[in-house]
């Protein structure tokens, strides 16, 4: 049995905020904005009809109309991106699919946070070869550039938050509709970091109140940023390397197979650190300063770039590259067929 990617879709809110806006709101230079965060715009969400909900909505639409699948085809919805959507407590799954017409689908949620991606695809390949399903679609969406204090300097790896949503279609055996044909795929966990990165209130430990609102803790929090960053130093880069070995060696390859890689944004300099070990030159990656990080719809967006700009070939080994706060590193290897 063999998984096939067959379809994949973005949407994106059309109002962008450039680096010097950024700059402007947090008080860092527009240099060190574009440079050293890696952020010369990013697409923000300023209306009501911009929901994750929608945005997914329009993602999944395209993704489908790319595998020619009818929405009544599909055996299941699954959603793999942020928790903070269009109401707290609530299966945006089921609101898509009961949008888009997948009369037949059952819907269904799971939270890797920005290491979404690579762990969504895994988990749905190893449903459909256990169970009696034979397309699923994949959403996700962030508008977690929300939750962002500009005026938290602690906060500031946040400032490349922007907002968009993804789709993907897998399918079982479907060679003659495949982009790509689903490999192996590795993650981490060290959950040493699980309490770094918070939004303090809104959850059981701290109801929202007038209080909690007064007290802003309704945006992302980091309760010692020094420490974390001196921990996440020591380990990020080795943990990269150890998911995306390890994903190549069980699909039976190495380094020196990999022709691109889908990686989570971050700062330029670590991005430039990463794809140096990882052997990859300019068009082997793609580097999304012109989106900021979207949680987990990354890895879709810069595939969705590569292919638009011819830098996929048939039997290229591709690689989903991710991390996400908590904290978990995830790679699955694609070999292209497009």
């Amino acid at each position: 049995m063999t998984v096939h990617l067959t379809g994949i879709g973005t949407a994106l809110p059309d109002e962008t905020v450039g680096g010097a806006d950024i700059a402007e709101r947090s008080g860092i230079p527009r240099e060190v904005v574009v440079e050293k965060m890696g952020v010369r715009r990013k697409h923000v969400c300023r209306n009501g009809d911009e929901q994750p909900s929608d945005l997914c909505v329009a993602a999944a639409e395209e993704a489908l109309a790319d595998a020619d699948c009818d929405p009544a085809e599909l055996d299941a919805v699954r959603y793999h991106g942020s928790e903070f959507k269009d109401y707290v407590v609530w299966s945006l799954a089921a609101d898509v699919a009961e949008r888009i017409g997948a009369t037949d689908a059952y819907a269904a949620e799971s939270y890797a946070l920005c290491a979404g991606a690579p762990v969504a695809v895994r988990e749905t390949k190893s449903q459909l070869a256990a169970d009696s399903v034979d397309r699923v679609l994949l959403v996700a969406a962030s508008r977690e550039e929300d939750l962002v204090d500009y005026g938290d300097p602690d906060t500031s790896f946040t400032f490349n938050f922007g907002s968009g949503a993804s789709a993907m279609v897998l399918e079982r055996d479907a060679p003659d509709r495949a982009l790509a044909t689903v490999r192996e795929s590795a993650a981490l966990t060290d959950g040493s970091f699980s309490r770094d990165v918070v939004m303090p209130a809104g959850g059981t430990r701290h109801p929202p109140s007038h209080d909690t609102v007064d007290a802003g803790m309704h945006s992302l929090r980091v309760p010692d940023h020094e420490t974390m960053k001196e921990r996440l130093a020591e380990v990020s880069l080795a943990n990269f390397l150890d998911v995306a070995d390890t994903a190549l060696d069980r699909s039976g390859l190495d380094r020196s197979d990999l022709d691109f890689a889908a990686i989570t944004h971050m700062k330029r300099s670590f991005h430039a650190h990463l794809c140096d070990e990882l052997g990859l030159g300019e068009r082997e990656q793609y580097y999304l300063d012109d989106y900021g990080h979207v949680q987990s719809v990354d890895q879709a967006l810069v595939t969705a770039e590569a292919r638009s700009r011819g830098w996929l070939s048939a039997g290229d080994t591709v690689l989903f590259l991710a991390a996400g706060t908590g904290y978990t590193w995830a790679a699955t290897a694609l070999e292209w067929r497009d």
